[in-house]
């Protein structure tokens, strides 16, 4: 019998500890699977900051090292300074990378260096418990909006796509969202081209994934699916929003 599935090399058999429902699994294995697919374990390096994404060096079968809550653009330009030939990437959540690590994302993008940036945007702090985070929409509640966020009070949700779009020095820009097969697929496709985008030495790339995080919205899995169609992706809008590949 021909086998046509099975687990990426790049993807360790290490039993996950993530909440039932959560998307990291799922770009935990994408990622997996675009590394295999264009064979480049053996000079892959991860970056994984503080949060629950720093959890991905148990899953990935390929060097990843850990670095400060916000700090990873900094350590994987650190990186790819010093070993060119390395294919540098960082995974971080929304309040590693939009919250306090807002200035180490802006100015590695604005310098355009050749790594690529996974960000998991499930618009809340996961592994403290729920508080509002950078990308937290309006209305919705957490620990420490507890009526819902407020624009007057809390501000607005920080768009990192579109943030970054402005600055020369990012070459590529696409959100995606994991909330259904067709939508990962395309998830997928996107990942790759980020990283073919620095094995081709063009430049800065992001892809934002929109992700689950049922334990803190309170929600079911497959109703956290439904959340992030009907309220995540309108004030998220999936698709490209710079290509200069």
């Amino acid at each position: 019998m021909k086998k046509i599935f099975g687990r990426p090399k790049s993807l360790t058999s290490e039993k996950t500890i993530y909440c039932p429902g959560c998307g990291h699994g799922i770009a935990h294995r994408l990622v997996a699977e675009v590394v295999d697919e264009l064979k480049i374990r053996e000079k892959t390096i991860g970056i994984a900051p503080v949060g629950c994404a720093v959890l991905a060096y148990d899953y990935w079968n390929f060097d990843v090292t850990e670095a400060a809550h916000g700090r990873p653009p900094a350590v994987a330009t650190g990186i790819k300074r010093v070993h060119p030939g390395k294919v540098v990437f960082t995974y971080q959540g929304d309040g590693d990378l939009a919250a306090i690590g807002t200035a180490e994302i802006i100015h590695s993008a604005n310098r355009g260096e050749n790594i690529t940036v996974i960000f998991i945007n499930n618009a809340v702090y996961g592994m403290t418990k729920g508080q509002m985070a950078p990308t937290t929409i309006l209305g919705q509640k957490t620990t420490t909006t507890r009526a819902g966020r407020n624009s007057q009070l809390d501000g607005y949700p920080i768009k990192v796509c579109e943030l970054l779009s402005s600055l020369e020095g990012v070459v590529y820009l696409e959100r995606v969202a994991l909330d259904s097969v067709p939508h990962i697929l395309k998830a997928k496709q996107a990942i790759k081209k980020a990283f073919r985008n620095q094995l081709e030495q063009k430049g800065f790339s992001l892809v934002e994934v929109l992700s689950a995080c049922p334990t803190t919205w309170g929600l079911s899995p497959q109703e956290s699916l439904t959340w992030i169609k009907e309220k995540m992706i309108p004030v998220f809008p999936l698709g490209v929003v710079k290509d200069k590949a």
